[in-house]
């Protein structure tokens, strides 16, 4: 188990206490260190019920997850947010900025979680991460003040100050237009290379799909198919 960045064995999900519906039937599969990877399917399919298990934001009924060889699909509330913290990143579809703060501000949030405070060498680091993400003049702007497609590149600098080993989208260019999508999507794979970050999307966009270099294709709960993309990136 230790040779993957996560391994997923057997996982289900379901709710409900009289009437129980099952969401997740039997999910796995497993990510190597520098994988990209899409998870695909129609509304409905378990895709987002699969990322908030697999982020240690839920929990399976039953099954085991694992990270880097650790089952972490037992923790306790505190304990799934201390994991969180520290070994992942998260990209939602809504960026959720603080608007009162600077770019700067937001991007060491995570570090004011983790340690309770910040330093310089916090502050270099997340200057080194907005200038990665091509946002090194805008640093002190507020997040009001700068568009949808820079907003999501402030909140792609902020999950990743805290050197996260996987880094998880959840439709993180669902509502940017094609042209920036785009760019963004470029920012992931650069990130993924340069790096070296896990990369795991949820995601309707066939181009981030077919860009991936693995698909993971959901089906009423089910995986229906698992394929890689052959075609050079």
């Amino acid at each position: 188990m230790a040779d993957y960045v996560m391994e997923a064995n057997n996982i289900k999900k379901e709710y409900g206490t009289k009437i129980k519906t099952e969401i997740l039937h039997g999910i796995s599969f497993s990510l190597t260190e520098g994988e990209f990877v899409s998870i695909i399917g129609y509304s409905g399919s378990g895709k987002l019920t699969l990322l908030n298990i697999l982020g240690a934001l839920d929990t399976p009924t039953s099954g085991e997850i694992f990270f880097k060889g650790q089952e972490y699909g037992r923790m306790s509330g505190d304990q799934l947010a201390d994991f969180r913290n520290q070994n992942m990143g998260f990209i939602f579809q809504f960026h959720h900025l603080l608007p009162e703060f600077t770019a700067l501000e937001n991007v060491l949030i995570p570090t004011w979680i983790k340690m309770g405070s910040t330093s310089k060498r916090h502050e270099d680091r997340a200057k080194e991460l907005l200038e990665l993400v091509g946002l090194k003049e805008f640093i002190n702007n507020k997040s009001t003040d700068l568009s949808g497609g820079q907003q999501q590149r402030v909140a792609i600098a902020r999950a990743l100050i805290n050197d996260p080993a996987i880094l998880f989208g959840d439709e993180p260019t669902g509502n940017l237009d094609s042209e920036t999508t785009e760019h963004v999507y470029e920012l992931f794979r650069d990130i993924n290379k340069q790096i070296g970050t896990t990369v795991l999307i949820v995601t309707h966009n066939d181009l981030i799909a077919a860009k991936s270099d693995r698909v993971i294709e959901l089906k009423d709960g089910a995986i229906s198919r698992d394929y890689k993309n052959l075609q050079e990136l």
